[in-house]
């Protein structure tokens, strides 16, 4: 495709704000039809331009030129007039509206008698659903569904406006193999009808396999552009953090600890929108990372919850070291040892207006208290440790949680687990967002925790992030566990295929056990 296709472009763009420069000189050129990958690690400047090309900031020197013609858009309202979508790795919609109603708010249809029309906005709601891969009932409530589920419902609001250039910044973060081919259609669809597409991404394989062509952003400048035929990850791995990118050769570790964490035939209701467990019994040992991996409406989360006591349980039993924790709450789960990361760090993980410290230490109030009043010396000097062992990049642990990126958020979030001193931390989707860097740091971590002597477990879709982090994988289907594989015998074949089972071979007693 030539230059003369360009459709949108920046260039010069410098963004300063008091204290730093977000963006130094960058220019980036959007041609009609194409996926561009806009990529590098958090702090790199990629938000920052998203925001400018997508009129949520202006910058403080350069030009934006749409079809040849300067603009200067003051407002998110002002580029999407133009026809400029920006789809948000943190969900925008309301949870307490229907999927249809989500989809069209601020587009309703309106009849001839200027009233909206439902009736039109149910029947092209259940088109855009269908394009998405998705049956589900528009007059479903969103809140009712799974994370997933709901970022697709976002893409699908960006299908209702008709965009010519849509920015996606990480699209994928909450979906699995299946639902990733369905959105991965739609955006060939999309480009091959002339729709400029920026992508923004942690998974560079990813990358490479949607996008014509990639821009690298290293600490807010241009540092590298490339047809992504031409290139492969360790080029962009090395663009972005300035060092050559050398494969980890992790060895297996055959973990010989006592079993801490002994699941027995567990069973969760099925709700709208989750899925529910049938008599799901595994092991974690001490010093070992069991991987759990399974599509969108595997049950994983639902599994986690489960064991916390956050969601009902109908059968079945957990114990942990012997100790049986059936009929405990939340709070007293983790006071015995088990604890959890959360799949949703903005909705269940942080406490918006605390700082760094005080999200760190909700979870271990009791233990830090003296008399009903927190042992400040006792709590920081744990929190400064966590926050060194956990690499958190901040001014200090005064600093707001609002004000760090996405990967030191998680850190934050990991961070106030384990200073609850857990005897097995369960990890949901734990580098969901984050940047390569952030998430080598994150598996690091958990295998550091195991190292420890803690049992710890962590669900993903991402099967590379499996095969690198798992001691030991469980492959979830459908409420069920469809397989166990050690690390040694798994590949991202044998993991899709028992993650796709549509059956399962049970024991004769008709439950899965895995030891």
């Amino acid at each position: 495709m030539t230059d003369d296709a360009c459709l949108y472009e920046a260039t010069h763009i410098t963004k300063a704000y008091p204290g730093t420069t977000a963006l130094r000189d960058v220019t980036f050129r959007l041609r009609a039809g194409e996926v561009h990958a806009l990529i590098g690690e958090n702090g790199a400047g990629k938000s920052t331009l998203v925001k400018i090309l997508a009129g949520v900031d202006v910058p403080t020197s350069g030009t934006l030129r749409l079809d040849g013609r300067d603009v200067a858009f003051r407002s998110v309202g002002e580029a999407a007039a133009r026809g400029i979508g920006l789809i948000h790795q943190e969900l925008q919609l309301f949870p307490d509206l229907s999927i249809a109603e989500n989809l069209f708010v601020g587009r309703e249809r309106v009849n001839r008698w200027g009233t909206i029309d439902t009736a039109g906005q149910m029947d092209e709601a259940r088109r855009v659903l269908r394009r998405l891969g998705q049956d589900l009932d528009p007059r479903a409530m969103l809140g009712a569904l799974p994370l997933g589920l709901q970022q697709i419902v976002e893409i699908g609001r960006a299908l209702v406006a008709e965009t010519r250039v849509l920015m996606m910044d990480e699209p994928t973060s909450a979906l699995t193999t299946a639902e990733i081919r369905v959105l991965f259609a739609i955006i060939r669809d999309l480009a091959a009808r002339g729709v400029a597409i920026v992508y923004i991404s942690h998974h560079l394989h990813e990358l490479i396999e949607i996008a014509d062509r990639v821009t690298v952003l290293r600490d807010g400048v241009h540092v590298g552009e490339a047809a992504t035929s031409t290139i492969d990850v360790p080029w962009i791995v090395e663009r972005m953090t300035g060092r050559r990118a050398d494969r980890r050769n992790r060895q297996q570790v055959a973990p010989g600890g006592d079993v801490v964490l002994d699941v027995r035939d567990l069973s969760v209701p099925a709700a709208p929108g989750r899925t529910g467990l049938d008599r799901v019994s595994l092991q974690v040992r001490a010093g070992e990372v069991v991987g759990i991996y399974g599509l969108l409406g595997a049950g994983r989360t639902e599994l986690f919850e489960g064991l916390m006591g956050v969601c009902p349980v109908t059968g079945g039993e957990v114990r942990l070291s012997g100790r049986r924790l059936d009929g405990l709450d939340v709070s007293d789960r983790v006071a015995c040892g088990l604890a959890m990361v959360p799949e949703d760090r903005q909705a269940a993980g942080l406490v918006q207006p605390l700082d760094i410290l005080q999200n760190m230490a909700l979870s271990s109030l009791p233990r830090l208290a003296s008399w009903g009043l927190v042992r400040s010396s006792m709590e920081a000097a744990e929190g400064t440790a966590l926050a060194q062992r956990l690499r958190v990049k901040a001014a200090g642990l005064e600093t707001p949680v609002t004000a760090l990126s996405g990967g030191n958020q998680q850190k934050v979030v990991i961070a106030r687990s384990v200073m609850a001193r857990p005897r097995v931390l369960l990890f949901d989707d734990p580098t969901r967002g984050v940047d390569v860097a952030a998430k080598a740091e994150i598996l690091e971590t958990m295998r550091s925790l195991a190292a420890d002597g803690l049992g710890v477990a962590f669900a993903s879709s991402d099967l590379a992030e499996i095969l690198d982090g798992a001691d030991r994988v469980l492959v979830m289907a459908r409420g069920h566990i469809s397989g166990e594989v050690p690390i040694a015998d798994a590949t991202e074949a044998s993991l899709t295929a028992l993650a796709s089972a549509s059956a399962l071979v049970a024991e004769s007693d008709g439950a899965v056990h895995v030891h």
